[in-house]
């Protein structure tokens, strides 16, 4: 009895255990997920081997003609013919400051204010003048009267009249001066407006609160700039300026909106290289959408004459390791090999264009990524 109790008991555990198995065979995600990718690498570093090749699809490199194009940096500079400094004639001590650097202002607009030892003794100069000059007329007046009943000679007469002469040139003299100063005669004061000579953006400030003025011979307290339209200056190596010409167009892309594409015209070819770079100044005019800040980094695209036929595969495609581009191809037997290519424009539907290292119609790992990281695992 004691015996068949024990076997009874066995059996149960058995039982036990292999439903204990069951269920958790059955509800292990390990054992359902699809088996590991087993790499080995060759004695060739850019060539490896998985065991399971079908979980990396492939995309086929089509083929893209475009012409010919040369690539090069640069930055965007403002217009200098679009540039207008701000300056003050009269010499003196700031006394308020209406704008600062990066504002946007309007022609006509106060920029600051200057209290100015020169426009007072100008002032003074033209109420003088003023006052010479409406003596000059009475003694002219009365000259002519005396001169017509006989009692001067005809010698005093035209003293008279010069001396009017005289003071009328004082008169002008001093009216354009004040003119020329900023002032409105209407209006005399020793503190005097300076305004802006054209609408843009100030992009240069050399004055502030309390700051002394002196005329033409110190630096400009302002300077305007219309960035309406910009240039953008590319250092061009001595050996591409044959492809580079004067009235060709550009495609300009900014560093800061690298999905934006901007035309410009090739509007100078430097004459003077740099002699350490070996470079040429091009520049480059285009017209500002209102995204372009200067100083910003730009690469420009020019285009040549010649046609060229170019490989384009998915940018996904495209691995970017220790400063180079790479992609994987398919060399048969579950093997891959590690290929260098020179990538090119990047196209519309997240396409890149590649210039050297495969040929239309060979095929890629569409995620050179995903294999990159599964064989450094």
């Amino acid at each position: 009895m004691r015996c068949r109790e024990l076997k009874a008991f066995a059996l149960i555990c058995s039982l036990a255990v292999w439903i204990e198995g069951c269920g958790q065979s059955k509800g292990d995600p390990k054992a359902e997920a699809p088996p590991p990718v087993k790499v080995e690498k060759e004695d060739d570093v850019n060539v490896v081997r998985v065991d399971h090749p079908e979980q990396f699809p492939l995309a086929l490199a089509v083929q893209h003609i475009s012409t010919s194009q040369l690539m090069a940096t640069g930055s965007i500079s403002p217009d200098i013919s679009r540039t207008v400094p701000v300056i003050s004639l009269a010499a003196g001590r700031v006394v308020e400051v209406r704008a600062r650097l990066g504002d946007t202002v309007q022609k006509g607009q106060i920029l600051l204010r200057v209290q100015s030892a020169d426009l007072s003794a100008a002032f003074s100069d033209y109420r003088k003048a003023i006052a010479d000059e409406q003596l000059a007329r009475t003694q002219v007046e009365r000259a002519k009267l005396l001169y017509d009943k006989g009692a001067i000679s005809l010698n005093d007469l035209q003293v008279a009249e010069d001396a009017q002469e005289k003071a009328n040139v004082d008169v002008e003299n001093t009216t354009e001066r004040l003119h020329v100063l900023g002032a409105d005669i209407s209006q005399p004061a020793a503190t005097i407006d300076i305004r802006a000579p054209a609408s843009g953006v100030i992009t240069d400030q050399q004055v502030t609160n309390a700051a002394g003025v002196a005329g033409l011979s110190s630096p400009n307290p302002f300077t305007i700039s219309d960035l309406s339209r910009v240039w953008i200056l590319c250092d061009v190596y001595e050996n591409d300026l044959a492809t580079v010409h004067v009235g060709e167009t550009a495609d300009i892309r900014l560093n800061a909106y690298p999905d934006k594409i901007f035309t410009g015209r090739i509007g100078n070819v430097g004459p003077v290289l740099d002699p350490s770079l070996r470079t040429a100044k091009v520049r480059i005019e285009v017209a500002n959408p209102g995204l372009m800040r200067i100083g910003m980094f730009v690469t420009a695209i020019f285009h040549g004459q010649t046609r060229e036929t170019h490989a384009v595969v998915p940018a996904s495609a495209i691995l970017h390791l220790h400063d180079r581009d790479w992609v994987y191809i398919p060399i048969g037997g579950n093997k891959f090999r590690r290929t260098e290519i020179v990538a090119g424009l990047t196209l519309p539907d997240n396409m890149q264009e590649i210039t050297s290292g495969i040929q239309p119609g060979q095929q890629v790992v569409a995620n050179a990524l995903a294999l990159q990281n599964t064989v450094e695992q």
